[in-house]
């Protein structure tokens, strides 16, 4: 959304739609990919957050596998459609971006288990899913669009987090260093606040004054904020898990028609 109105009268629908497909194929696909290699690993076995299919047995793990390949497979159909409407580069991205998804908790090595986690979900729900979105539609790429595509990444990268601190105890148990694991607790509730707080600031730094208007947002940001930083654990994250991902929608709506205006 942020990509195509950034976009202009280089306003693709096509591609626009295509991308959009793209993105939410490949985050239908990490997610299943995870519950699947989580599920197999046991480190979901104790967990506090929503079910999952793989452990809980609600499916059989080749089931969830399955599933993960075939939204692999509807991400890859469209994103060649995507390179054939604007350029060749993107099935390198949209590679990279295949390998990134599996790779966070799959194979033998996964760098989800390392603390990277964060750094893969701001490159690429964030800077390539954005920049990516702009470029499919006016075959270039520029400073302001990196720039949009920061606050982008930051709260994408915020539910992460939280789902990592909420996660962070039984985490410890199963030997998956996290970021989250790595700062510690009060560290991880800090670099959360950090997280939002960089969205507004990198916005700004845009120079558009209506960026001015994302501000109608800071009071879900700062009651967010707030609950984090006082100590919310466990099962008390669960509901501010939903409520980043809505902070991230009205967040963008208001970053778009700021730019729009």
């Amino acid at each position: 959304m942020v990509a195509t109105v950034l976009a202009g009268a280089d306003f693709k629908p096509v591609q626009a739609l295509l991308a959009l497909f793209v993105s939410v194929s490949l985050q239908v696909a990490v997610n299943y990919s995870n519950d699947y290699s989580d599920g197999i690993r046991g480190t979901d076995d104790n967990r506090i957050g929503p079910i999952r299919l793989t452990a809980s047995g609600l499916a059989p793990a080749e089931s969830v596998k399955r599933a993960a390949i075939l939204s692999f497979a509807a991400a890859s159909i469209a994103g060649l459609a995507l390179a054939a409407l604007s350029s060749w580069w993107v099935i390198l991205i949209g590679g990279a971006a295949i390998a990134a998804a599996w790779g966070y908790t799959g194979g033998k090595n996964p760098y989800g288990y390392k603390g990277l986690g964060e750094m893969s979900v701001f490159i690429f729900f964030g800077v390539v899913a954005t920049m990516g979105s702009y470029y499919v539609q006016t075959l270039e790429v520029n400073w302001l669009a990196f720039a949009v595509s920061v606050p982008m990444g930051s709260l994408s990268c915020a539910l992460l987090a939280i789902n990592n601190i909420r996660d962070r105890a039984q985490d410890v148990l199963v030997g998956k260093q996290t970021l989250a694991v790595r700062l510690g607790d009060r560290g991880s509730r800090i670099f959360f606040v950090f997280l939002i707080t960089s969205a507004y600031l990198v916005a700004f730094l845009t120079g558009r004054i209506w960026v001015l208007l994302t501000l109608i947002t800071l009071p879900m940001a700062f009651s967010l904020a707030k609950l984090v930083l006082r100590g919310a654990a466990g099962a008390e994250l669960i509901p501010l898990l939903g409520k980043t991902g809505k902070l991230q929608l009205f967040f963008a709506i208001t970053f778009a028609i700021a730019l729009a205006l």
